[in-house]
């Protein structure tokens, strides 16, 4: 999950076994081997998280039933998200990290 990443959570393994989930269910959920997702594991991995459950979900269309392109659905499709800004914020000057944490505090 991209959001494991974005949060610098290095053993999500570990992250989701303290957060509530079980070992096993964790191990399906990081190798993408889900089909089935209860609904408190959602709100776990939410609260756990800082989340909604459109950020933990994927949506992988099948080839044999075509939706139209404005069909909700396809805001769950796998995003090539960038996530360098992380590398980005390491070679920010500090002046410019404060007016960024200034702006990011007034959006809370």
């Amino acid at each position: 999950m991209p959001i494991f990443k974005a949060r610098q959570i290095e053993r999500p393994y570990t992250f989701l076994v303290k957060a509530g989930i079980a070992p096993h269910t964790a191990t399906r959920i990081l190798n993408s081997k889900v089909k089935v997702m209860r609904l408190d594991h959602i709100e776990i991995l939410c609260q756990a998280l800082h989340c909604e459950p459109g950020d933990l979900l994927i949506y992988k269309p099948n080839p044999d039933h075509k939706i139209p392109e404005n069909h909700p659905l396809n805001k769950l499709l796998p995003k090539k998200d960038d996530l360098s800004w992380q590398e980005t914020f390491k070679t920010v000057p500090l002046s410019r990290l404060k007016e960024i944490g200034k702006m990011i505090a007034e959006e809370k």
